[in-house]
């Protein structure tokens, strides 16, 4: 009797050890079908989404228990609007939006962080060669992917630093793709706020003379006075509860590819991104690349003491402080990101 409970015992610690499977990957193999869900985005070729595009590409989604459908628009704003009508059950987008959701009395939550910097970076026309401050950005047309989306409020936060109020230039909607350059060159806009690699590559190209990045977390901290969350996965808090199989999936898919991106080299990145994103530049690619490749996170959780900071930040453009600390703690929700650590030992 003894021997067989010690045998019973020391299975039960073999078992204990192994990691535990995920809830969508049960529930997959027990229907024999994966658990689907519409992830609204912008800009899915930017090297913004990476860890993203990476779990799917990887297949770490599909290990996990889900197929992912994406949702792709012009611009972040337009992203979260099809979140909030219900046309999809998550965005990848600014941690930002949080915020913007509460005001409107929408529960949100990041639930997995991709980015720990804001990922963009502000240039100006070389057309403007002469300019020696973004002072002098006063009464010009400035390129961002649209109204209320990250890059409105971060060439918002680099005017601000040099003076020079938002309302003291003109927003103009460009999106993130083959209509940038073409609103530089035609002169339809003076300056541009747009994630890599097209930063990088109009860069490359003497189309833009940078003048601010938030794409390494030296430059984001510089910028908005302390390290801030970036790229996150949101949902309804309604959605967490309704279903936290999917919910862990996700966050598991984008763990893991982060614990990848941290070994990788450019033979493996070129392997599994798709060559439509590598914008005909490899080596632009990689450049853009290895600028913000630190500005990654490491293990999908949120800081709350960069929440606060990026609450700052934000409240300068806005005005509004009245949300207390206790509710910034709502604005994300780190259990699945803590899940997903522990299974992938990342």
């Amino acid at each position: 009797m003894d021997a067989r409970r010690r045998q019973l015992l020391s299975l039960a610690a073999a078992a204990s050890a192994l990691p535990l499977a995920s809830p969508a990957r049960a529930l997959s193999a027990a229907s024999g079908k994966l658990a689907k869900v519409g992830i609204a985005l912008a800009a899915k070729h930017s090297l913004y989404h990476l860890p993203l595009v990476l779990a799917d590409q990887l297949g770490y989604f599909r290990q996990a228990g889900v197929a992912v459908d994406f949702i792709v628009h012009d611009a972040g704003a337009h992203a979260m609007a099809s979140l909030v009508s219900g046309k999809a059950e998550v965005v990848a987008g600014a941690f930002e939006h949080v915020f913007n959701a509460q005001y409107q009395n929408h529960k949100l939550q990041a639930f997995a962080l991709m980015g720990r910097s804001p990922q963009v970076s502000l240039g100006v026309s070389t057309r403007l060669s002469g300019l020696k401050s973004l002072t002098e950005l006063k009464g010009t047309r400035v390129g961002v992917t649209s109204i209320a989306s990250s890059t409105h409020t971060m060439a918002s936060q680099w005017l601000l630093l040099h003076g020079v109020l938002p309302e003291d230039v003109t927003f103009i909607e460009v999106g993130s793709s083959g209509g940038v350059l073409e609103a530089l060159r035609s002169g339809g806009i003076d300056a541009l706020c747009n994630p890599d690699p097209i930063m990088h590559w109009l860069e490359m190209k003497g189309e833009v003379l940078l003048v601010g990045e938030a794409r390494s977390l030296q430059g984001a901290q510089q910028v908005m006075g302390g390290a801030v969350p970036g790229a996150s996965l949101i949902a309804r808090e309604e959605f967490l509860q309704r279903q936290p199989e999917v919910a862990q999936a996700l966050t598991d898919g984008v763990v893991h590819a982060l614990k990848w991106l941290k070994t990788s080299g450019p033979t493996d990145l070129f392997r599994y991104v798709p060559a439509a994103y590598w914008m005909n530049d490899r080596a632009a690619y990689l450049g853009a690349f290895e600028k913000l490749r630190e500005s990654y996170a490491i293990d999908g959780l949120v800081q709350e003491d960069t929440v606060l900071n990026l609450w700052r930040a934000q409240a300068r453009l806005t005005g509004r402080m009245q949300t207390s600390r206790v509710l910034l703690a709502r604005t994300f929700n780190n259990a699945f990101a803590l899940r997903s650590k522990a299974r992938l030992k990342a």
